[in-house]
């Protein structure tokens, strides 16, 4: 059984539904004492950090997450602003992350001929796998998958990042250390990759290496 967590943050249906499509079972839970029992679980998220992590916090999901991330070592992946929210801190708010990835969210920042791209970065890019990348096994060297942010990880050790986008520059699109996952794009929202994502995540059997 497959948790996506509901905080109030982000259309966490698409999610479920996509799931369901590549047949796996799955659950909408916001109570900290069901998520406690979690096999697998999901952070998704659209929006700002601040209003994120605040959510967490008013739903006492802050110590679960912990107790899950840290010590039931439970296989975790976060979805945008779920990704986001596994670094440190963001420029986009004053309010601490969950702290699980080395890492720090930073806004695009464009010079020159560049700053003419929009932000935020949406629509179809392409990822290049990094390292292991479980979640991208057998997806080829050039998947596609849905973008929508203005905001990106900026990993402090280049072993968590699992996948990265070219915007302007190369950017952090997917990180993975042990038992944590994370995506920057849309893995609901993009076609049949997406599900190879989500499905990749779903077969997942352990988590060995330390988070």
């Amino acid at each position: 059984m497959i948790t996506v967590l509901d905080y109030g943050v982000g259309n966490v249906g698409s999610v479920l539904n996509m799931l369901k499509r590549g047949g796996f079972e799955a659950r909408l839970i916001s109570d900290p004492d069901e998520v406690q029992r979690a096999d697998k679980l999901i952070l998704p998220g659209v929006g700002a950090f601040d209003h994120g992590m605040d959510r967490l916090q008013r739903l006492g999901l802050v110590p679960v997450l912990h107790e899950c991330a840290r010590r039931r070592r439970i296989p975790i992946l976060g979805i945008c602003l779920g990704c986001q929210l596994m670094a440190r801190a963001s420029e986009e708010g004053q309010s601490p992350g969950l702290g699980w990835i080395d890492a720090d969210v930073v806004e695009f920042r464009f010079e020159g001929e560049l700053a003419r791209l929009p932000r935020p970065h949406m629509g179809w890019n392409e990822v290049a796998p990094r390292g292991p990348a479980r979640l991208f096994a057998g997806l080829g060297e050039r998947p596609r998958f849905y973008f929508v942010h203005s905001f990106h990880l900026r990993c402090a050790d280049p072993a968590d990042v699992a996948g990265e986008t070219l915007y302007g520059y190369p950017f952090t699109a997917a990180i993975e250390r042990g038992n944590l996952f994370g995506v920057q794009f849309h893995p609901e929202k993009s076609h049949r990759y997406g599900l190879q994502v989500l499905s990749a995540f779903a077969r997942l059997e352990s988590c060995s290496a330390p988070a």
